[in-house]
C-alpha cells in the first residue's frame, strides 16, 4: 500500500472541496492514485445525492449578485434540509458562484426537464431538418438529433453547463460534491436574471 502523504490529501481536497478524512479514505481505497480517488469521491457524491433525493428541503437561502455597472443582476434560491447547512460558508459560496454563473452563462432553465417545450421542439425540428438536408439516413437522424440536444442542454440548462470556475466539470458535478460534503439534499430551486434593456427575463424554477 502506498504511503498517503498529507500533501496528497491536501491536493485531493483542493480538487474536490471535501474533508480531510474523506480524501484520506479515498486515497487509501485507490492506493494513492489521485485520479481514481477523484472519480471515487464523485461517484460517492452522486450516490449521496440519489439517496437523499426524496428528502424535503424546507430550509435554504436567497443569494443575489449585481454585476459591476449595476445593469445586470441575479436572484437565486438554494434549498436544503436544515437551516444549519443553509448558513454554512460552503453553501453561501456555492450560491454566490452560481449567481455569477447565471449572470455570465444565461441559462434558460435549471435542468432539461424544466426547459420550455416549445423551445425544445423548435430546436429538435431545426436539427432534424438540417440532418435531413445534409443527406443523413432517416434511421440515424433521431439518434444524431438526441446527441445534438445533449449539447444544447449543456448550453442552456444550468445544471448541465460547464462550471464557470472549472469548465471540465458541470454545475451538477459541483452540486453533488457539495451534497456529499454536507450530507444533505441541496437543490437549486429557482433563479431570476435581470438585465437592463432586455425584456422577458423571469423566474426559472424546478
Amino acid at each position: 500500500m502506498a504511503k498517503i502523504s498529507l500533501e496528497l490529501i491536501q491536493q485531493l481536497r483542493e480538487i474536490t472541496g471535501l474533508g480531510m478524512m474523506d480524501c484520506k479514505k479515498a486515497l487509501i481505497e485507490t492506493d494513492g492514485d489521485i485520479e481514481r480517488a477523484v472519480v471515487l469521491l464523485r461517484k460517492k457524491g452522486l450516490a449521496v445525492a440519489q439517496k437523499r433525493a426524496e428528502k424535503s428541503t424546507s430550509q435554504g437561502l436567497i443569494s443575489a449578485y449585481i454585476h459591476p455597472g449595476s445593469t445586470l443582476g441575479v436572484l437565486l434560491e438554494i434549498d436544503c434540509e436544515t437551516d444549519f447547512v443553509a448558513s454554512t460558508e460552503d453553501v453561501k459560496t456555492f450560491a454566490k458562484n452560481i449567481c455569477m454563473q447565471i449572470a455570465a452563462m444565461k441559462p434558460l432553465a435549471i435542468n432539461p426537464e424544466n426547459l420550455d417545450l416549445e423551445y425544445l421542439n423548435k430546436e429538435k425540428d431545426i436539427i432534424k431538418a438540417q440532418l435531413k438536408e445534409s443527406g443523413k439516413p432517416e434511421a440515424m437522424i433521431e439518434k444524431i438529433a438526441e446527441g445534438k440536444l445533449t449539447k444544447i442542454y449543456s448550453e442552456v440548462c444550468l445544471v448541465k453547463q460547464p462550471y464557470l470556475k472549472d469548465d471540465k466539470r458541470s454545475v451538477e458535478d459541483i452540486l453533488n460534491d457539495l451534497i456529499a460534503k454536507l450530507g444533505e439534499k441541496i437543490v437549486i430551486k429557482r433563479f431570476a436574471r435581470f438585465q437592463v434593456g432586455v425584456h422577458g427575463e423571469d423566474f426559472f424554477t424546478i
